[in-house]
């Protein structure tokens, strides 16, 4: 991962008060001059008396008395009661934490009187990394799938399967990695050849050079829905790289994920595992950006 253009100290000396996060978010938010967030109207006036805040009165708007907004009216920071230089940090960190970092921790740091608050913070920045700036993986591209949850063993008696084995209970997750490049994750209900052959298809480009698998059932037809390119490794025989051939790229995803999953985060409820997802995955797809931070603030 390249190193952020800037340390924490330096962040938060930059911005050490509302003023200059304001006038961050600004820049970052509206680079082309400000709008209007609710008509996208670019006639806004600015009262002297009240910076960072704008009126529009456009005709279908805000007409006559104008609707009035300030630079974070319809962003995360909205309706919040903690200040942006306390929100900034939080993002920093989330964003040079390879593992992540833990709401928990986030609630010490803030001095959040409620774990809650920092939990939603938290959840609020993770919604806001979107990654929707590329589009289908090109390359030589790496599919496999995994499953979320703790063992059996260590669960309360009142939720194990019993005399169940694999992964019963656990939350599957598909995953493709472009070498060098980009991956994109996400929860599915099933395994099924139909469900993996659908995401290889609205995932990754039909003239890639390498469609990597492992063994598993769910890949057989590929080569049937357009991707000829498409070789596996048998896990199973104990063949885990063949030439060019495995997934030891996604393999190591997996693990930080997992890695964070159960050393930071300890607990993810499937419902949540989304937004987990979306933090690694614009992590790892930024791990060449020197701006993540200000890109970040840009999408919040």
């Amino acid at each position: 991962m390249t190193k952020p253009s800037q340390t924490l100290s330096q962040m938060m000396k930059r911005f050490k008060d509302e003023d200059a996060c304001k006038a961050f978010l600004k820049e970052r938010r509206w680079p082309n001059g400000v709008r209007c967030p609710r008509c996208n109207n670019e006639k806004v006036f600015q009262p002297k008396s009240r910076p960072f805040h704008w009126i529009c009165k456009a005709k279908d708007c805000g007409g006559r008395n104008g609707y009035r907004f300030s630079v974070i009216t319809k962003t995360i920071f909205e309706n919040t009661n903690y200040p942006l230089t306390t929100w900034f940090q939080v993002i920093f960190l989330m964003m040079t934490s390879k593992k992540g970092i833990s709401a928990l921790q986030v609630q010490r740091m803030i001095g959040s009187g409620a774990y809650r608050t920092a939990w939603y913070m938290c959840h609020r920045i993770r919604a806001a990394m979107k990654d929707g700036g590329f589009g289908q993986l090109m390359g030589e591209v790496e599919v496999d799938e995994t499953f979320i949850g703790g063992r059996q063993k260590n669960r309360h008696r009142s939720k194990r399967h019993l005399n169940v084995a694999g992964p019963k209970g656990k939350v599957a997750v598909i995953g493709a990695i472009a070498r060098k490049g980009n991956v994109v994750a996400r929860i599915i209900e099933n395994v099924s050849a139909d469900t993996l052959t659908q995401f290889v298809k609205q995932t990754v480009d039909a003239n890639v050079s390498l469609v990597a698998t492992d063994d598993a059932g769910g890949y057989r037809f590929l080569r049937q829905n357009g991707f000829p390119q498409h070789q596996s490794v048998r896990h199973l025989s104990g063949e885990y790289v063949r030439g060019n051939v495995h997934t030891a790229n996604l393999d190591s995803f997996w693990s930080l994920l997992k890695r964070g999953v159960m050393g930071t985060f300890h607990n993810v409820s499937k419902a949540y595992l989304p937004l987990y997802l979306a933090e690694f995955s614009y992590r790892h797809n930024n791990r060449k950006n020197a701006n993540i931070f200000a890109d970040v603030i840009a999408e919040c």
